[in-house]
């Protein structure tokens, strides 16, 4: 992979115990990355150093081989896009659009209002120039905010939890929508959220931090299936994990951890003995939370039909992930 925007050991710090970084990240061209983590985890200003509302400790961010770490942002030719879309009330959708365009000083009014039909045509609002903000709904207003990032021809998309004031049916609807624009137009795009469901619809690939240090930065499936570290191997997706004598049952050594997914438990003939104290009930399938005799209580993915509530059963393990006490990877 071709870097087109690094961060190279970029850090932050904002207390003697609070800082970010170092941490190192590469974004191809066209790549669409997201940033996952808790509330935290150093996500946001991770996304504040690239755009350069804060300035580095140390390292350096470099775009499309030029230096950016002292430009401000103004000159960067980055396009935001903010959690709460900033888009101004007094100002129909055209003006809003055009904001940006005029604040750079683009020289004609024809060439002003050529860009902004091109920028909302792009994000399909073609003829919305002279509508209010207000009468937009709220994936509407969304694509407005994307269409003043776009407007510029800016050579790097931030976006920072564009669809987190959306309900969830809305939030679905247009999370695709927004995969389909951005794929559309090819830009390089870094987006920050916490919605591990998000993350992985809309990113190419996922950079997941916790306390300010970067975890992993790879494809959904990777991160799911081949997680680096103990953490990310909770965060993303449903883990049960087991200590002790259980863990040696599912295959772990002493001192090591075992990470099992749901869907990865079965009920069987023989294995490790328990009894089914809950049911729920989600469709196509049914998640149980079973009793073990050695103590614990694991979740299982299985059919609705596949264990009662009370009913002594037995469970196996079709695959698991084992990790270090400390939280390094063993054996995913």
């Amino acid at each position: 992979m071709k870097a087109f925007v690094t961060l190279d050991g970029v850090r932050k710090q904002w207390s003697p115990t609070v800082s970010v970084g170092p941490l190192s990240l590469e974004v191809a061209r066209g790549e669409m990355v997201a940033l996952l983590g808790p509330s935290g985890s150093g996500k946001t200003t991770v996304l504040r150093l690239l755009a350069g509302f804060e300035a580095l400790d140390a390292g350096r961010i470099v775009v499309g081989g030029e230096d950016v770490t002292a430009v401000p942002p103004a000159k960067r030719r980055f396009g935001m896009v903010f959690q709460h879309y900033a888009l101004f009330p007094h100002l129909d959708v055209g003006e809003n659009v055009a904001f940006g365009l005029t604040a750079r000083g683009a020289a004609a009014a024809d060439q002003v209002r050529a860009k902004v039909a091109e920028a909302l045509a792009l994000v399909d609002l073609a003829g919305f120039e002279r509508r209010r903000v207000y009468e937009l709904s709220g994936g509407q207003q969304q694509r407005v905010a994307l269409a003043r990032a776009l407007a510029p021809e800016p050579r790097v998309l931030l976006l920072d939890e564009p669809l987190s004031n959306l309900d969830p049916a809305l939030r679905e609807r247009t999370r695709r929508e927004l995969r389909t624009l951005i794929t559309r137009v090819g830009i390089t795009s870094v987006f920050v959220t916490h919605e591990q469901e998000e993350a992985f619809d809309l990113g190419d690939r996922v950079a997941v931090l916790h306390d300010g240090r970067l975890e992993q930065a790879a494809t959904p499936d990777e991160l799911y299936e081949h997680p680096a570290s103990l953490f990310v191997a909770t965060f993303v997706g449903r883990a049960n994990v087991v200590r002790g004598a259980l863990a040696g049952a599912l295959g772990a050594r002493d001192g090591q951890i075992v990470v099992v997914r749901p869907e990865r438990l079965r009920f069987a003939d023989a294995g490790v003995p328990g009894v089914v104290r809950e049911r729920r009930y989600t469709g196509a399938a049914a998640f149980y939370q079973v009793d073990t005799e050695p103590g614990d209580r694991l979740e299982v993915q299985a059919g609705p039909g596949a264990a009662r509530v009370g009913e002594r059963v037995y469970l196996e393990a079709t695959g698991v992930m084992t990790f270090a006490e400390g939280g390094g990877g063993v054996r995913p």
